[in-house]
């Protein structure tokens, strides 16, 4: 089942329970993975990381501005999203990935940060934050 038809089958239930705020919540999604298929990106992942990654700013932003109502109320939407998405890989794992990247790219100085950080992102396919990545490349190339 693609996250498209498990979105539909999920806002039909929401409907059902009377969960308006779910429900909104999950049409924004689809609304948006329907967007970015008809413009020919297909990647789903993408679509959710970017969705959600704009839910937690939304969120901070709130909180920034002492609006702690509405920045719960993203905070939701952000972990609805996280839902649908592949579980995140532990820091032993990205350590691994960017070891691996150091290796295959010859990397040996901060310099070379950006190759490594191509590589490592390549391997993680989008299962862990850039920030996270790059903190732990920038760690591996320090030492």
């Amino acid at each position: 089942m693609t996250v498209v038809e498990q979105l539909r089958t999920d806002i039909t239930a929401a409907m059902k329970a009377g969960e308006r705020t779910r429900v909104g919540a999950l049409r924004l999604v689809l609304s948006e993975l329907q967007k970015a298929a008809k413009e020919g990106d297909a990647d789903e992942q993408a679509v959710l990381r970017r969705e959600r990654k704009r839910r937690l700013d939304a969120a901070q932003q709130f909180r920034d501005g002492g609006r702690e109502e509405l920045a719960e109320q993203e905070s939701g939407e952000a972990e609805l999203i996280a839902g649908y998405m592949p579980a995140e890989l532990s820091d032993a794992e990205i350590d691994t990935a960017v070891s691996a990247a150091i290796e295959e790219t010859g990397a040996s100085s901060p310099r070379d940060m950006g190759s490594v950080m191509k590589a490592t992102m390549a391997r993680v396919g989008g299962r862990a934050d850039g920030k996270r990545v790059s903190a732990r490349v920038r760690e591996a190339l320090a030492s």
